[in-house]
């Protein structure tokens, strides 16, 4: 199987920074965008019909995110290696933008649901991108950096996401926050757009379909009173043919626009929309290889993402992961054999290349630990609600982006594995600190301490993973390989979320059985009963002691496998 010939365009091949920035932004709303429905969750279910005693509905509404961001992520940094980094970027950005229009007008949860998923399409294909971009830019002996940057903006989405949320919800309603991330979707694929090499000819009226087409269906979808209600205005939304409700004025205005825009794609010279090179595109992406990994990855990540961890490890396991085993070994044997494979899986023979994907697979495992059980710590251990926990986990996740810049910094002057290395045990210590927190413990120095090093300790690997899968690589597939990484890490977080919770919650049925009935320590009143408390709440820290074990576990595993695997002639020359 030879490497493919094609190469980005000569314009994608040395980006100028106005396009790195952007693109880095474009990071980061789409990051913050992963964390935002923390505190709109129940908020949004109202909104779309579903009762806040229908939790377990809110499945498909992260699923459905989580399924769009990792399934496609090896399809999308293909066509970053084929196409160019910015198209791509500017693409991802408007499926980005189209979810959340679709997200910020829904009445229902079906659309609901297929606006997250195409949020998540956007979201996941912009990282792999802007790594690509960077690596394009800058030499193996300089990327560190830059690099740590972007994961960096990364990682402060998770502290921005939430809070942002907060910010909207307090002057305005759950809807606002999708408005506004589309906005800033349009916003960022115009600035690429425009921040690219002019190009004579630009098809003006092709732009105007787009525009009109997208007006015309926002309006639709978005339905403002004032005009809806308008004598003259509102007939916009009134069908055409009433027995044909999808027939009102807007909806056939955005028809015909759309179809003037596919028009103008395929006779102009500079087109909107590259449609007549799709048949080409085609044949070079390797469908029938994006199939089968789109089921590999989609049944796995659905079965964790659709577990309930009170009684299961997976959702549905019996079905969706030997659907997964079977498409993956296919998917294995089929790019094998073609001759334009979707994946480079012979560029990842190198030590390094794989060791970067084994060890983001174990950072996530740790990571969603951190995540997930320090704010239930909070919970568990105070009187603080759930904004109160959030910004208990604040306290580690501020140190995140300070360390992935760290990080880089580090890696011009120390080989990047032993970054790496440090990085991770850092959080092993942590996590091992962690074990040993009481109901009290949040009220001390040493828990914010932890919570610091932990978060350090995660952004020092964030750099060195990057920039060893980069350098071993040959640039005609960063984007794919930079993919990879992210769906390593996703993974990892799946994964461990499942099986360090089940773990977490056999053995507080194990210590719950061990506590005698409360009929018989509490009988007669209520201070009786005080042993028994007691006794509940230490079953639940030791339930919340196992996962941050576990999460010490897979923090050392990295901190190993750092030292073992992130190897590199390219990249570890010291400065």
């Amino acid at each position: 199987m030879s490497p493919s010939p094609h190469r980005p365009p000569a314009e994608v091949a040395a980006p100028g920074r106005a396009a790195v920035v952007l693109a880095t932004l474009a990071v980061l709303v789409s990051a913050a965008d992963t964390y935002v429905v923390v505190l709109a969750l129940p908020d949004i279910l109202t909104g779309v019909g579903v009762g806040l005693d229908q939790l377990q509905e809110a499945t498909p509404i992260i699923g459905g995110f989580l399924l769009g961001y990792t399934a496609t992520l090896p399809l999308l940094g293909r066509l970053a290696d084929l196409r160019g980094r910015v198209p791509v970027l500017v693409g991802c950005l408007l499926l980005f933008a189209l979810g959340s229009l679709l997200t910020a007008t829904a009445v229902s949860l079906g659309p609901a649901v297929l606006g997250r998923g195409l949020q998540g399409i956007g979201a996941g294909g912009l990282v792999p991108a802007t790594l690509a971009l960077v690596a394009d830019r800058w030499p193996p002996d300089r990327r560190a950096v830059p690099l740590g940057v972007v994961g960096a903006v990364q990682e402060a989405g998770a502290v921005l996401g939430p809070l942002a949320g907060a910010a909207v919800l307090a002057v305005s309603h759950w809807r606002a926050i999708f408005w506004l991330n589309l906005a800033l979707g349009v916003g960022l694929a115009v600035a690429l757009r425009v921040s690219g090499p002019r190009r004579p000819g630009r098809d003006l009226a092709g732009v105007a379909c787009a525009v009109v087409a997208a007006a015309a269906l926002a309006l639709q979808l978005a339905e403002p009173e004032p005009l809806v209600t308008d004598v003259t205005l509102g007939l916009g939304w009134v069908p055409v043919v009433a027995a044909q409700p999808w027939t009102t004025p807007l909806v056939l205005v955005t028809v015909v626009a759309v179809a003037g825009l596919v028009a103008r794609s395929l006779t102009a010279a500079h087109p909107v929309l590259p449609l007549r090179g799709l048949p080409a595109l085609a044949r070079e992406v390797d469908v029938l290889g994006a199939v089968l990994v789109v089921v590999a990855l989609g049944s796995l990540v659905w079965a964790f993402a659709a577990a309930d961890p009170a009684t299961q490890v997976v959702a549905h396991g019996p079905v969706l992961l030997p659907l997964a085993a079977v498409a993956a070994g296919a998917f294995v044997l089929h790019e094998r054999r073609t001759a334009e494979p979707l994946l480079p899986l012979t560029e990842l023979r190198p030590v390094g290349a794989w060791g970067a994907l084994v060890v983001n697979l174990l950072v996530g495992v740790a990571l969603v630990a951190a995540l997930v059980d320090v704010p239930l710590f909070a919970r568990a251990t105070t009187e603080t609600d759930q904004l109160g926990a959030a910004l208990v986990l604040v306290e580690l996740l501020v140190a995140v982006p300070v360390g992935a810049v760290a990080g880089g910094w580090l890696c011009r002057r120390t080989a990047p594995r032993w970054v790496a290395a440090v990085g991770m045990g850092l959080a092993a210590l942590a996590f091992v600190a962690m074990t040993r927190w009481d109901a009290t413990s949040l009220d001390s120095w040493t828990s914010t301490a932890a919570l610091l090093a932990a978060g350090l300790g995660f952004g020092l690997a964030v750099a060195p993973v990057n920039a060893v899968l980069l350098a071993v690589t040959p640039s005609r597939v960063h984007g794919s390989a930079s993919a990879l990484v992210v769906v390593a890490r996703t993974v990892g977080m799946l994964v461990g979320l499942s099986l360090l919770t089940a773990i977490a919650l056999r053995r507080f049925t194990e210590v719950v059985r061990g506590i005698p009935s409360p009929l018989v320590t509490c009988p007669d009143t209520p201070a009786d009963c005080a042993p028994y408390d007691r006794a509940v709440d230490a079953a639940v820290l030791t339930q919340l002691h196992t996962v941050f074990a576990g999460a010490a576990v897979a923090a050392a595993l990295a901190a190993l496998a750092a030292v073992l695997l992130l190897r590199t002639a390219a990249v570890d020359v010291r400065r």
